[in-house]
């Protein structure tokens, strides 16, 4: 699919995004009326107005510190949803290009878009936070730690709407790209295909299994890099660079502990997995499309995890449906980071073993 195809169902799915998001802050209001109450339940109401506060246009009642900080709570507001359009439409666009949803490709697509679109409210979060912040009248006070609270705000929601940007967005494609001829992949070398997997399997591991161990994680919290509005970096440090958290089993029946990081060994899966299927999926492995890809396919082996260990937990549904899904949408950040490299990383390999194994046969003599 052409750029010039690609654009419109870009935009349907931005506009899509950023309308539903803007839809759930509305709602925030009616939570608060009083027979929100009877009809969920005080503690479903309540988590629920934690969930969509972040996105709520209206500054909360809380905010008393004049008109000129809930201008700067809407500019902030008006920044998130700006930023939640432009980053879902950059990424869609890549990905409806490399990745257009026609015969074979469409779940792979749709899970893809799924994935961007919580990266896209991830960065949105994040983008505007410093605004927020000064918001709230205290902005030079622990700022970095305040950063890393405020970006990881919102997520859980963004789970939902993503859902459904991505499934218009694939949609829209469907119907622009019409009548048009599907572009044939790259000839990729199983080889090749698997070894680049295994590399950027690697990239992943390095988060999961090394910098989020107890103690190197800790490291990590407690690393100082500078004074004033960089002091305590370590919350927004190990929301960008650590993708669980793990330790020894000591202290707990090793049956529990195996089945806990069994989450583990399954993002891992589906990494390697998506890595192993996307050069024969995208109409071209560049370096681009295989970064924003393997973010993508980072995020879907987080959501995996994270519903697996809400299947597993014992004692996770005792404290409601909500409690239990709080921590759905997490880790997107540190996904991010390190699935941008791991994508450069397989691309880069994919290509330096394809070139080995052309030049190989190149060199092979030619018998009589």
């Amino acid at each position: 699919m052409t750029y010039r195809r690609a654009v419109i169902p870009a935009l349907v799915g931005g506009v899509l995004l950023t309308a539903l998001l803007r839809w759930a802050g509305a709602s925030v209001h009616a939570l608060e009326l009083p027979g929100a109450d009877g009809v969920l339940g005080g503690q479903t109401a309540v988590g629920l107005q934690q969930w969509l506060a972040p996105w709520a246009y209206d500054p909360p009642a809380s905010l008393q510190y004049g008109d000129r900080y809930r201008e700067l709570y809407g500019t902030a507001l008006q920044i998130r949803f700006g930023a939640a359009f432009a980053f879902f439409v950059l990424g869609a666009l890549l990905l409806v290009r490399r990745l257009p949803p026609v015969r074979g490709r469409i779940t792979a697509a749709l899970l893809a878009l799924w994935a961007w679109g919580l990266v896209a409210g991830t960065l949105a979060v994040t983008v505007s936070a410093p605004w927020l912040i000064a918001a709230w009248g205290h902005g030079s006070y622990r700022f970095l730690p305040q950063l890393a609270s405020v970006g990881a705000s919102g997520r859980q929601i963004l789970v939902v709407t993503a859902l459904v940007a991505a499934a218009g967005t694939v949609l829209a494609a469907r119907v622009a790209d019409k009548g048009t001829e599907p572009s044939a992949p790259e000839a990729v070398p199983a080889r090749a295909a698997r070894l680049a997997a295994t590399v950027g399997t690697a990239v992943i591991a390095l988060s999961l299994v090394v910098l989020s161990y107890q103690r190197v994680a800790a490291a990590i919290q407690t690393a100082a890099v500078g004074g004033g509005l960089l002091s305590e970096p370590g919350d927004l440090l190990r929301q960008w660079l650590l993708l669980g958290a793990w330790s020894g089993p000591s202290g707990a029946a090793l049956g529990d502990w195996l089945v806990v990081r069994l989450a583990d060994v399954l993002l891992l899966a589906v990494v390697w997995w998506a890595l192993r299927r996307l050069p024969a999926l995208l109409t071209r492995a560049t370096v681009p499309a295989m970064a924003v890809a393997t973010v993508c396919a980072t995020v879907l082996g987080l959501l995996a995890s994270q519903l697996l260990r809400i299947a597993t937990d014992r004692t996770g549904m005792n404290y409601g449906l909500l409690q239990a899904f709080a921590g759905l949408g997490g880790g997107v950040p540190a996904a991010l980071t390190f699935g941008l490299a791991a994508g450069a990383a397989a691309a880069v390999t994919l290509r330096l073993a394809a070139a080995r194994r052309v030049g190989e046969t190149a060199e092979a003599p030619v018998s009589a």
